[in-house]
């Protein structure tokens, strides 16, 4: 099935969609590091980007969609998110990065049967509420843009009375499904909540609904306490539950196991790296598994307990990650994380690289959609097209 990929990034949201059976046609992006990211990794042959164009377009704004019409079975990607973040400066509309408007222009020149997009969480915080309706009626209606004239207050009416009045002749328009999900309950070992909004050609009547969570913290509790997971990972007695002795309290009123599987933990995910402050010939072998001194704790920013899924990777407001990209021990010591570290707990395969120094390298993680999530996401889409396309042949 045919793709087109915007905002493509470190490129974790084409990687899912890609093992979910969609072949990007046209990826774009433009920012450079990431680029040299997604041109590294084709030019290298890395499996999971067989098949990427190598012509990597940089500017959304002056891409033109309209030779796809019809010709595609899905538009995916993350709009730059930094006017939504809790990190950034919240600007919402007036920010200048908020490319959502060129994401619908994509769909409404393409016109493919279904889209994939996402971004943060914050997005949806009160104080952007009538901006996220408005975003959601924009994917609904594409083909209703705003009039010259017309800023976005006054478009968003707009939309509301054509979505609730009566419409012979209602164009293009979308099936909209958008929910928050946190990644943790889809097997990523890092609790990162993202919105995704995904939307059908209405007239193709698909049915569907976002997969259901696979994976629970109350199960990971279950396992530490009343399970392998301490024995499995030879933890000693004097080690366990010492960040979170509430979390030993709760798993230990638990009275049967939970249907769920666990959360994978960071000490899940970094099982298998040799540790980077000792210089190993099989660490020095792995791209980007290097050493980064300097890491402290202060308040707000304490790093992600081993036995735990991580907290959100964060990017940081000037490309340098904060103090949550870290590692805590036990002893209370923490380090950053390396950037293989975090490419695993965005569940990026060891064989991608991510290029530029530490923190560029750090900043393209902390912006990117787990591939995971985005597998599970997309594979659902990818069955509710193939079965609609089987029931009408």
């Amino acid at each position: 099935m045919r793709a087109i990929e915007l905002f493509a990034g470190a490129g974790g949201l084409g990687i899912g969609i890609g093992r979910a059976g969609f072949r990007p046609e046209r990826i774009v992006e433009w920012e450079p590091n990431c680029q040299r990211t997604l041109l590294a990794n084709r030019r290298a042959r890395q499996c999971d980007t067989k098949g990427w164009p190598l012509d990597i377009e940089s500017d959304v704004r002056d891409a033109d969609f309209r030779a796809h019409e019809g010709k595609v079975e899905l538009i995916s990607g993350g709009p730059p998110c930094q006017p939504f973040s809790v990190g950034g400066r919240h600007r919402a509309h007036a920010d200048r990065r908020d490319m959502f408007p060129e994401a619908v222009r994509a769909v409404r020149e393409a016109k493919p049967r279904a889209f994939i997009f996402e971004n943060v969480r914050g997005l949806t915080r009160e104080r952007f509420s009538s901006y996220y309706e408005y975003i959601k009626l924009q994917m609904q209606y594409p083909e209703l843009v705003a009039k010259g004239d017309e800023d976005w207050s006054a478009h968003l009416r707009r939309l509301e009375r054509h979505h609730t009045g009566s419409r012979a002749d209602p164009g293009l328009e979308y099936s909209l499904v958008a929910e928050v999900l946190n990644a943790a309950d889809y097997g990523v070992p890092q609790k990162r909540h993202r919105v995704f909004f995904v939307g059908f050609r209405k007239d193709k009547a698909i049915e569907w609904s976002f997969p259901e969570a696979t994976h629970s913290q109350d199960a990971l509790l279950w396992d530490q306490a009343h399970g392998q997971y301490f024995e499995r990972h030879a933890v000693s007695k004097r080690e366990r539950w010492c960040n979170a002795e509430r979390m030993k309290v709760r798993a230990e009123r638990m009275t049967e196991r939970p249907s769920a599987l666990p959360w994978l933990t960071v000490r899940d995910a970094l099982a298998t790296l040799p540790d980077p402050e000792r210089e190993t010939a099989e660490g020095s072998k792995l791209s980007g598994h290097r050493f980064q001194p300097g890491a402290k704790s202060y308040p707000g920013h304490t790093g992600s307990p081993l036995d735990d899924a991580a907290k959100a990777l964060k990017a940081g407001v000037h490309g340098v990650p904060g103090g949550e990209n870290m590692l805590a021990r036990a002893d209370g010591s923490v380090r950053y994380f390396t950037v293989r570290e975090s490419a695993r707990l965005q569940t990026f395969p060891d064989s991608y690289r991510i290029e530029g120094v530490w923190s560029e390298a750090m900043r393209q993680l902390g912006n990117a959609v787990p591939v995971t999530l985005a597998e599970r996401v997309a594979r659902s889409v990818a069955v509710a097209l193939e079965t609609s396309a089987s029931t009408k042949r």
